[in-house]
């Protein structure tokens, strides 16, 4: 018999373009339950946190699985052991974290009803990348009101094109700025609005790179930077600044070394002379390598952000850290 895979399971539930890697995460974990062959309680927590450990190692950034493992994981630990047998138990299991994924898919239309009431109409909103949760927003709110859209290119994945091209297509006004063009589009703007990766214990947001230096730039400009996030995506995590964040790896930000140019062996020289830019080799710089060589999320300050819009309601950073400590008390 073929060993279950986690992170295989985990890679096909993201084909369903609606299952964001949290609900990703739990669905693969409900299966893992599925093919465990645990006898008791202690057994099968360890066999969640070891497939957790798996879906972690094996992803590139983290952060938004791991909110949903620790979410479902901290539901199976609390989870009242009346079963007549562990089997029986372990079939709740499975079918409470289907049902929950179920009733999760529901929350951006939750999220989008509480944020229009935010938009006025003829608002002129800034968002960034692409995100289910603000695309559903901006549809809602071009159903009721009159919007129009700036969208940041978001290198180096260039997700704010997708969502231009989805705006246009349903007859929302957007149009695509440069990343480096925020700060000079921000007089136009009435708010910004952006999705989440994870929202973290001390309120702050993970998300598409860039978010940050929007949130800079709103705040400077007394703009207000509101977050949608689904309560699923609320993450046991305090980052004191981006270099906490569990995706950091050596290939960030590091400096390549120019190599010496092939060439014939020269007479010996009487005094040493610093080479010319000539004796270097031509160098080109590709898309993938400037990919390699950033982050994908940063941090952005809870004192950046005006509120959180959240299925649960309308949270203060503040809010958000209450509402954490509630949701895993046990």
């Amino acid at each position: 018999m073929t060993p279950f895979d986690v992170y295989q399971a985990y890679r096909l539930h993201l084909l369903d373009v609606q299952i964001s890697p949290p609900l990703a995460a739990i669905l693969a974990l409900t299966q893992l339950i599925e093919n465990s062959t645990a006898g008791t309680m202690f057994e099968l927590v360890k066999d969640l946190n070891d497939g957790a450990q798996v879906l972690k190692t094996r992803s590139t950034n983290p952060i938004s699985l791991n909110a949903g493992c620790e979410l479902f994981i901290t539901f199976v630990t609390l989870f009242p052991h009346d079963s007549v047998s562990f089997a029986d138990l372990k079939t709740k299991l499975i079918r409470q974290g289907q049902q929950y994924v179920k009733e999760a898919l529901t929350y951006r239309r939750k999220i989008a009803e509480l944020a229009v009431s935010f938009i006025k109409d003829g608002s002129v909103i800034l968002t960034h990348s692409y995100s289910r949760v603000v695309m559903q927003t901006l549809l809602l709110a071009h159903e009721r009101k009159r919007i129009s859209v700036f969208v940041t290119e978001a290198r180096p994945r260039g997700l704010g094109i997708k969502t231009a091209e989805a705006l246009t297509a349903a007859g929302i006004p957007s149009t695509v700025i440069l990343d480096s063009a925020v700060a000079y589009v921000m007089e136009k703007v009435d708010f910004v609005l952006v999705g989440s990766e994870a929202v973290v214990e001390s309120g702050g947001l993970i998300n598409a790179v860039g978010s940050n230096q929007i949130a800079i730039i709103a705040k400077a400009a007394n703009k207000p930077f509101y977050a949608l996030a689904e309560s699923y995506k609320f993450h046991r995590l305090f980052p004191l600044s981006q270099y906490d964040l569990p995706n950091q790896n050596a290939r960030i930000f590091s400096f390549s070394r120019p190599k010496p140019a092939a060439s014939p062996p020269r007479q010996p020289q009487t005094s040493p002379t610093r080479p010319e830019a000539s004796d270097l080799a031509p160098v080109t710089i590709t898309q993938e390598q400037i990919s390699q060589n950033n982050p994908e999320v940063d941090y952005t300050r809870p004192d950046l952000i005006s509120l959180v819009l959240s299925d649960v309601g309308s949270l203060t950073p503040e809010g958000v850290s209450q509402y954490l400590v509630g949701m895993f008390a046990d």
